[in-house]
């Protein structure tokens, strides 16, 4: 944990969280908050989960800095999506690749469920751009291992990352030598931190190279899975994101392209009590309180507030 002691962070959440319930009770949610009162909220809305909250945000202008267990380890779910995709950006300016190679689905790929590819008839040729899109847009697992796969696996992929300075951020699934990782952390591991700090790379054009820099960020701008911290943010605001959820862990990683200037963000959590899919799931609503605190503090005067019925288009 960066910059503060454990207990310390303890005791200041319980008293962020009073705190917090006392301002929220007489004035709502605040829209002009300093520094000290952005931390304030943003304590409270982690208090109010059962379980472990991590949160890092820094506006890119101001350097504005909170941290919240910003530097502890947490289960990526599909937040390790984004690693792979470098990964897969890594292999294509190493000549491994082409992005309009031509692929043939075989079922061993297939994880089920909801999987867009899991519906492909064997033998199907999709390009790896498409490949790509069903990756991060609507977070496909099935598309997901394959691509993991062909940017030469989960060593190959933590080499890339190791090489780029982060330390903590690694791909366990179907990686050697990771066993005990995977039986912690799942597919892969992370901290708010070097999530956030990924997105801020590729924003600046620092991935790989600046034209693979820039498909990433076209790439994280179109999420399907935008009824969490996405819905807080207006639709004319373009945002670069990735979603992750698993039973005991939900998360998210955000870099708004705000009027006032780039801010990013990343909320994970781990050993949730709540482990509802529902959208009253405490992780869901950590994600959309922390965008829409964020939103107001940094953008207090955009005159924006989600509309009336967006319920209805929650997709479950």
């Amino acid at each position: 944990m960066s910059g503060r002691d454990r207990s310390t962070v303890a005791s200041r959440a319980g008293a962020a969280a009073l705190l917090a319930s006392v301002l929220l009770g007489c004035a709502g949610a605040m829209t002009t908050s300093g520094p000290r009162d952005l931390e304030t909220e943003l304590h409270a809305a982690a208090a109010r989960v059962r379980g472990d909250v991590g949160i890092y945000v820094r506006h890119l202008g101001t350097g504005e800095t909170i941290e919240i267990s910003a530097d502890e380890p947490f289960p990526t779910a599909s937040l390790i999506k984004v690693p792979i995709l470098c990964g897969v950006m890594a292999a294509i300016a190493r000549g491994d690749l082409t992005y309009d190679a031509k692929l043939t689905y075989d079922p061993k790929w297939s994880r089920g469920g909801e999987d867009l590819l899991a519906h492909c008839q064997p033998g199907s040729v999709l390009p790896l751009s498409k490949l790509v899109l069903l990756m991060i847009t609507t977070s496909d697992n099935s598309a997901s291992v394959w691509c993991q796969e062909l940017a030469g696996g989960g060593t190959a992929i933590n080499a890339w990352l190791e090489s780029q300075g982060f330390t903590h951020t690694r791909v366990n699934s179907r990686t050697p030598g990771r066993e005990d990782d995977y039986q912690r952390f799942g597919w892969g591991q992370t901290t708010p931190r070097e999530m956030a700090d990924l997105l801020v790379r590729i924003r600046a054009g620092k991935v790989v190279d600046a034209a693979s820099s820039e498909e990433l960020y076209r790439c994280l701008t179109r999420i399907y899975w935008n009824g969490e911290a996405l819905s807080q943010i207006p639709p004319t605001v373009t945002a670069a994101s990735k979603q992750g959820a698993v039973q005991k862990s939900r998360s998210e990683v955000v870099l708004v392209n705000a009027p006032h200037g780039d801010y990013v963000f990343c909320v994970i959590t781990k050993n949730q009590a709540d482990e509802s899919w529902e959208a009253d799931n405490e992780g869901f609503v950590l994600l959309r309180d922390v965008s829409r605190i964020l939103w107001r503090h940094f953008e207090p005067d955009f005159g924006w507030e989600p509309p009336p019925g967006t319920e209805r288009f929650n997709k479950g």
